[in-house]
């Protein structure tokens, strides 16, 4: 069973991350440069919210607010869901899809050490489908020394 630690001992090991007085212009710019759907907010080493491209949909966009002029602070989500290196990726699925979110970041010692999300539980769970495949084929063909 994969946990989030084999998630992220995958992936890059950067977490990108904005302060609350940023402008929500500032934190697009800085997801749209790394290719990322949301930021961890944290002051100093404390996570405060995370804001993602729903909040800036759901929240900018659809009221007709600008994002020059609103913070971060003002329209992140501050009810942080967390994970931990040894939860499952089954776990992690089933908390994404009860609470309909897409990134959990991941703690260990109350220091933030990554991010998941709903990508790379998909992409998990394709890769260990495949290796049980690729197990089950060489035990029916009795190829068990592989």
């Amino acid at each position: 069973m994969s946990t989030v630690k084999d998630i992220l001992s995958k992936k890059e090991s950067q977490v990108y991350t904005v302060s609350p007085e940023k402008t929500v212009f500032e934190a697009l710019k800085i997801m749209s440069d790394e290719d990322i759907g949301a930021l961890i907010v944290t002051e100093g080493d404390n996570v405060k919210g995370i804001f993602s491209e729903r909040d800036y949909a759901r929240k900018v966009i659809l009221k007709g607010k600008s994002s020059k002029d609103l913070k971060v602070s003002d329209i992140m989500t501050t009810d942080v869901l967390f994970v931990t290196p040894k939860n499952t990726v089954e776990e992690c699925m089933a908390l994404m899809t009860e609470k309909r979110i897409r990134h959990l970041p991941v703690l260990e010692n109350k220091k933030l050490t990554g991010l998941v999300s709903i990508g790379d539980i998909v992409k998990q769970v394709i890769s260990d489908h495949k290796f049980t495949i690729k197990e089950l084929e060489k035990y029916i063909s009795g190829d068990i020394a592989g």
